[in-house]
């Protein structure tokens, strides 16, 4: 094998690199040739050729041209440093592939339990589904996830409906200035506090996160799943779990 220096072409043929390729390093200065002839064109020396072979790998690792120049030109700490930075970003993007999956699967089995459904239904749902899951950390979208799932399909849809007559209960009683203390009142609280339970887990966290989110998605959320509470049901319902605790 010819040794260095090697013209663009050269390399490019012994690498398996296009010209266009090598190129374009040298314009980010990812790659910049070493050597010139004294007519101009680039030439690389077996520096040049090592720190190619060190590109390579690095990119077959998936870590970005800019990175990769910053830290083979000592602009970030260590090695470690950027390979944790790689491995975080990948473990994000695991995540949000596994919500992807976990949102085309509810998506599959909404589908599967209607018999009609349209592009523009369809696009309300996943818009409700993505608005409702930007209230939630990954951790605690898994426990939603898990609860799903332990509460199956039938007891989910028993308490769609449970919500469903809770709801204008409540909203007709905020409307006719009913006492929250009232026993009807109070009754209505308690079913309220144990869906929330079972869809929560218990977790405080998780709660009050789907309170932020009907406060600020309530329309959007109503248009796909039915009745949910508004707003100006939360403080009323304050005041009747208050009333169950004293």
């Amino acid at each position: 094998m010819t040794p260095p220096p090697w013209k663009v072409g050269e390399l490019a043929g012994r690498t398996g690199m296009s010209v266009r390729a090598l190129h374009h390093y040298d314009e980010i200065g990812l790659l910049v040739p070493s050597l010139r002839t004294p007519a101009g064109h680039r030439l690389y020396d077996r520096a040049d050729v090592e720190r190619l072979q060190q590109i390579q790998s690095l990119r077959l690792m998936g870590i970005a041209l800019d990175e990769i120049r910053r830290l083979l030109d000592g602009a970030v700490p260590t090695a470690r440093q950027v390979i944790r930075m790689h491995l975080a970003r990948l473990q994000e993007q695991i995540a949000e592939q596994t919500r992807l999956a976990e949102r085309l699967t509810t998506l599959a089995r909404y589908l599967d339990e209607t018999e009609h459904v349209t592009v523009d239904e369809l696009c309300r749902r996943i818009e409700a589904t993505t608005k409702m899951e930007q209230y939630f950390t990954p951790e605690q979208l898994a426990v939603l996830t898990e609860r799903r799932t332990a509460v199956g399909a039938e007891r989910a849809q028993q308490v769609r409906a449970e919500w469903a007559e809770i709801i204008p209960k409540v909203r007709t009683a905020i409307d006719g200035g009913v006492d929250p203390t009232a026993p009807e009142i109070l009754a209505i609280a308690r079913r309220w506090r144990a869906l929330v339970h079972e869809f929560t887990g218990g977790d405080p966290a998780i709660a009050r996160a789907v309170q932020t989110m009907y406060e600020h998605e309530a329309p959007t959320i109503q248009r796909v799943h039915g009745p949910v509470p508004t707003p100006d049901m939360f403080p009323y319902m304050a005041r009747a779990f208050a009333a169950l605790e004293e």
